[in-house]
């Protein structure tokens, strides 16, 4: 099995690394993602997400990485920095994607590794994420997450219906060093 690279995605990156992002997102939520759109969701629509990411990026609100197979981006999340002062020691998990040709590889979970390395580099203490589906809360379970919490008909899906979220966090060490 090849082994997917796992690197930041530093601010002035994002124009060479758009199209790839925005084929992730627009073919995740065609297969069903539900990850704050929904359907008819244009590859327009999509590309138009990442530049907002860019700029957010660029003004140091979240660190985004990528996973790479044979130089291909083919997955992504998100690590969303608190910007209110009683909550600089956490960070929201967002868009946590992997494009569905390139699944079941072990990338979602080598990339969510990867955000909680940048967490703890930056001395956070709690991450936090929402998901909507059976298989994503189990990885975020084996990854040390503990549901919070579940709002019923929370957000619509891709398809207009509602459906719950499931509220996951994790505390981390204070720094050792």
């Amino acid at each position: 099995m090849t082994r997917a690279t796992i690197e930041a995605l530093p601010a002035n990156a994002f124009p060479a690394a758009r199209d790839a992002l925005t084929d992730i997102l627009h073919a995740c939520v065609h297969a069903g993602a539900s990850v704050g759109f929904v359907l008819p969701f244009p590859l327009e629509r999509a590309g138009a997400f990442w530049d907002t990411v860019a700029a957010s990026a660029a003004d140091g609100q979240r660190h985004v990485l990528v996973a790479r197979l044979d130089d291909r981006i083919v997955g992504t999340v998100q690590l969303v920095f608190a910007q209110q002062d009683n909550g600089r020691h956490r960070a929201e998990i967002a868009k946590l994607l992997v494009h569905p040709d390139a699944r079941r590889r072990g990338i979602a979970q080598a990339l969510m590794q990867a955000a909680e390395a940048v967490a703890h580099q930056r001395n956070l203490r709690l991450l936090v994420l929402d998901t909507g589906t059976d298989a994503a809360e189990a990885l975020y379970r084996r990854l040390g997450f503990a549901l919070t919490g579940v709002v019923p008909n929370y957000a619509a899906d891709v398809d207009g219906g509602f459906v719950a979220s499931r509220f996951m966090h994790k505390e981390l060490p204070a720094d050792a060093g």
